[in-house]
């Protein structure tokens, strides 16, 4: 089966390393942040943050995803994008900045207005940084888009925000970092990826980027309200310290999705745009990311949620502990931000763009109901609420791409039974080891022995039969990705065939496991 190929794997690859390292950068910072500002000072900062994503998909107007998105490229289509995106960020932020007051009162923080005013700023660099990114990502340049984003990062918070935290700097510390960053972003993303600067207010190809526009539009703020009305009623119902333990945990669950999507999407977005007239290619790899996901990610988020309340307590302290169990619910729920994330791409690629708005938008009301009538009892409901919507959302988007591609959802009902069941074999370490360090109340402590008695107890039993819990889909992912995996499944296999007697007519030199040199995604199969 044709999976991603050469130059897919290879922008994964490096979208890989760069989200390691952001990972690893980002919990570092938020660990000293948080500790050192508490949960109010984070639920400032958070209300701030919730006006200006919404903004910046005002900005954007979908403009700098079309360059994503079209099949081909010219220098015009770049320089109308360019010009109405900068327009439209400057506009947008000047807005953001003479409603500060109202939407400050709105959240009955006024403390918030100061954080509003400046991020205002951030529309406008944010929108002026979007082309090169963009162009960046439909190369599939990878390298340059993780280095700016890594780069950006440490310089961002490891040498402005952190050290101005620590000297008692406060909420300013969090605004200023995130501007540094922006900035930063725009220059670096421009001196790799340089565009034509010239005004195009019109040509022959505006209608089409508009109404490409018009969907990406409509489908961002859909998501923007699926993804953040839970924090907006907590800001709204509750107060900036709820928002605070909320939004720690939120972020924390949706880090590793974050950067994992943000390296796999635009590439599955920018070789899908390719692959338009080739659906049954699209499907295979389609299919075989879902199965991957599904097999490796259930897991491997069912311990993370079943280590949460340690997890909490070792890297914030106690000021934070309400969060654990707000992050635990939302860890069971990311897989299917995972799945969410890799359906729309198909839904774009195949002429459906406004489905993903039109599915979404009876989840949007569900969800509103929900939030309201429930989100007032406390963060935990809030949280329940939050991962219901998500995997509901997963279900509705992914059943319409597999509808786009031809496929069945049972073809994933195998995979997902292979996750389940590794999840189950995580829970009984973790319970194993809870139990064991329960009497000592370290949460370091805990949080080692969960993690070495849930391998204690998966690596015997995928080692025995690794083609039966893994499936070939995901196996032949790991090894496009690892290919000095190879000899163990081939080990595996062998020693399979000789158990159950058919081992001796097979060529000793001949490999158990497939590992075919796929072509790149966008090329024409030979």
């Amino acid at each position: 089966m044709s999976g991603l190929g050469r130059h897919g794997v290879a922008a994964v690859k490096w979208s890989t390393l760069a989200t390691l390292a952001r990972f690893a950068l980002q919990l570092g910072a938020q660990v000293v942040l948080a500790r050192t500002l508490g949960p109010e000072v984070f639920g400032v900062f958070a209300i701030g943050l919730l006006v200006m994503t919404f903004a910046s998909f005002l900005t954007s107007f979908g403009f700098g995803w079309s360059l994503l998105q079209r099949s081909t490229l010219s220098e015009e289509d770049v320089r109308f994008a360019w010009t109405w995106q900068l327009l439209l960020g400057l506009l947008t932020g000047l807005a953001v900045y003479a409603l500060a007051p109202v939407l400050a009162a709105y959240f009955r923080e006024p403390r918030a207005q100061f954080v509003i005013e400046w991020l205002a700023l951030a529309c406008a660099l944010t929108a002026a940084a979007s082309p090169s990114t963009n162009l960046l990502q439909r190369d599939l340049n990878f390298r340059a888009v993780g280095l700016i984003q890594v780069g950006s990062y440490a310089v961002a918070y490891g040498l402005v925000g952190v050290p101005m935290a620590l000297k008692g700097a406060g909420v300013t510390s969090l605004v200023a970092a995130w501007l540094v960053q922006a900035g930063l972003t725009l220059l670096a993303s421009y001196a790799l990826k340089r565009h034509a600067l010239r005004p195009l207010l019109w040509y022959p190809g505006a209608l089409d980027t508009f109404r490409t526009g018009r969907a990406v539009f409509a489908t961002n703020v859909v998501n923007w309200l699926l993804n953040n009305l839970d924090r907006v009623l907590i800001g709204r119902l509750l107060n900036a310290h709820a928002l605070g333990l909320y939004n720690v945990a939120y972020n924390l669950a949706t880090l590793p999705n974050s950067l994992l999507l943000g390296a796999l999407q635009p590439a599955f977005m920018a070789a899908g745009a390719r692959l338009q007239d080739q659906l049954p290619r699209l499907g295979r790899v389609y299919v075989q990311m879902l199965a991957t996901v599904l097999v490796l990610g259930l897991p491997a988020f069912a311990f993370m949620a079943l280590i949460s309340a340690d997890l909490v307590r070792a890297l914030y302290g106690a000021a934070w502990a309400e969060s654990g169990w707000v992050l635990g619910i939302l860890f069971l729920s990311m897989p299917a931000y995972v799945v969410w994330g890799l359906s729309t791409p198909v839904l774009w690629n195949t002429g459906r763009k406004h489905h993903e708005f039109a599915l979404q938008l009876p989840l949007l009301a569900l969800g509103a109901l929900g939030f309201y009538a429930l989100a007032g009892q406390g963060l935990r409901m809030a949280a329940s609420v939050a991962a219901a919507l998500l995997v509901l959302r997963a279900v509705v988007v992914c059943a319409a791409a597999l509808r786009a591609l031809g496929l069945r959802g049972s073809e994933l009902l195998a995979h997902a039974g292979r996750g389940a069941f590794l999840s189950a074999l995580c829970a009984l370490g973790v319970a194993l080891a809870q139990a064991a360090t329960a009497r000592f109340a370290n949460p370091w402590l805990t949080l080692a022995a969960s993690g070495l008695l849930a391998m204690c107890v998966l690596a015997p039993v995928v080692a025995l039969w690794p083609r039966a819990l893994l499936g070939e889909l995901a196996i032949n992912m790991l090894l496009r990705f690892l290919p000095q995996l190879a000899r163990f499944f081939n080990h595996a296999a062998t020693d399979s065939a000789k158990d159950s007697g058919q081992g001796s007519g097979k060529s000793p030199g001949k490999s158990a496991v497939a590992t075919p040199a796929a072509p790149a995604l966008g090329e024409q199969a030979p």
